[in-house]
């Protein structure tokens, strides 16, 4: 996908959970900048076949098994992206953050219905 092509779903995203705000927009298109690099380094991953570690002939002409480096570039967007993704109220913990009166305001509900029903 193309990093516009997230800006908007990740707006889309914030929208539908009502965590939105324009001056989110920066965050936003920075979290589209990471995961456009993720999804690159994704395909670079799929098109040297996928595996998770790869041959690495050192200065010394020793070859070694090291961890392919386009997996690791996708481990750390995810990584970058996860805080991203909780800032702007689209993971649990994230958006209870953002939405904390309204969770109480549940949880008040809850309690309300339990003494209804006389537990």
């Amino acid at each position: 996908m193309k990093r516009t092509d997230w800006e908007r779903k990740i707006k889309s995203a914030c929208e539908e959970a009502g965590t939105y705000q324009p001056f989110f927009d920066i965050v936003i298109s920075e979290l589209a900048g990471i995961m456009d690099t993720r999804d690159a380094a994704q395909d670079l991953y799929e098109k040297s076949g996928g595996n998770p570690v790869v041959a690495y002939t050192n200065k010394n002409g020793h070859t070694n098994l090291r961890k392919n480096p386009a997996l690791a570039v996708i481990q750390e967007c995810n990584t970058q992206a996860l805080a991203y993704w909780r800032d702007l109220g689209l993971t649990p913990s994230g958006f209870k953050k953002i939405q904390g009166t309204a969770a109480k305001e549940k949880e008040t509900s809850f309690e309300e219905l339990l003494a209804g029903i006389g537990i």
